[in-house]
């Protein structure tokens, strides 16, 4: 229960940002991405789906990296269907599974030409205890486990280089505010604070490359993402539902990522509510970020 309080306060940060959104005109735009791809993680359900529909929108060749092929084949024809674009596939990824991962990219990387958007947007929260492929804490942050994308950007890192100007996004949270890193139990780390850290290295890595990484906060979104919740979590969440968004709603702050030309030449920042925000004290520590990057490389082997 404990797990889910940032999720229970997050509301009143974005009842103050509603109110500042009333001011504010809101974002459109009419960006085409034509001769452009972009390969989206968990993109079977919710804002993964949502943001591959309007990015084959705008003309862009869609990898849809998923787990369930099964599942997936439905999501590919409503993006299909939807965009009016033949230039989207699928292809199988278990981010639980470093051998997965793996041979993910080895296919990648053998048969695409170029990458210019890498949306790590695949995770889960508040899942029963088990054990991912490669021993670690199924429940453990994004960054390693559930979305195995330090590997995956690692692996495929070469291929975005000679896209540039390429682009690199990481899903996070607002509750990485109330997360911590204890890198001494990494399995102990429940939130999103990792993502974060990453994408600050990440950016400092890549100056000067034309590789751009931003970390995004997509707001308290109403998808299968809350699957495992038991009665009270999901009593809470339904006091909480009136503050949530739908799926496309929620995908307009990683759309805003990938497209805004304004972003080009900027990198390393956190969004919401598609404009920069503020992250947390933690987050801007350098000193932990490289510690964390360090230690991902010995855990990954790479």
């Amino acid at each position: 229960m404990a797990y889910l309080l940032p999720y229970l306060l997050t509301p009143f940060s974005h009842f103050n940002i509603s109110l500042r959104n009333l001011f504010r005109r809101p974002w459109s735009s009419t960006t085409r991405l034509d001769d452009k791809t972009v390969l989206i993680t968990g993109a079977t359900t919710g804002i993964g789906k949502e943001t591959a529909l309007d990015l084959a929108k705008r003309g862009a060749r869609i990898i849809m990296a998923c787990r369930d092929m099964e599942k997936s084949e439905g999501a590919l024809k409503e993006v299909v269907q939807g965009s009016g674009s033949q230039n989207v596939v699928i292809k199988k990824i278990d981010l639980s599974d470093t051998k997965s991962i793996r041979e993910f990219a080895e296919t990648i990387n053998k048969e695409e030409t170029k990458l210019n958007i890498l949306i790590n947007n695949a995770g889960v929260m508040v899942c029963p205890y088990g054990k991912t492929a490669d021993g670690f804490k199924m429940q453990t942050t994004q960054h390693l486990i559930q979305g195995n994308h330090f590997l995956l950007t690692h692996l495929l890192i070469d291929l975005i280089k000679r896209s540039t100007p390429a682009r690199i996004i990481n899903v996070s949270s607002l509750a990485h505010f109330w997360g911590t890193i204890n890198l001494d139990d990494i399995n102990s780390e429940k939130g999103y604070l990792a993502n974060v850290l990453f994408t600050s290295s990440l950016a400092k890595r890549l100056q000067g490359t034309a590789v751009t990484a931003y970390t995004l906060h997509p707001g308290i979104v109403q998808t299968d993402l809350w699957r495992h919740l038991d009665a009270p979590q999901a009593a809470i969440m339904k006091m909480i539902s009136p503050f949530t968004k739908t799926s496309v709603q929620g995908a307009q702050t990683t759309i805003y990522c990938a497209v805004a030309p304004e972003l080009e030449t900027e990198s390393g920042g956190y969004y919401r509510d598609c404009a920069p925000a503020n992250y947390s004290r933690s987050a801007s520590d350098d000193g932990t970020a490289q510690k964390l990057w360090e230690l991902s490389c010995r855990m990954l082997s790479v």
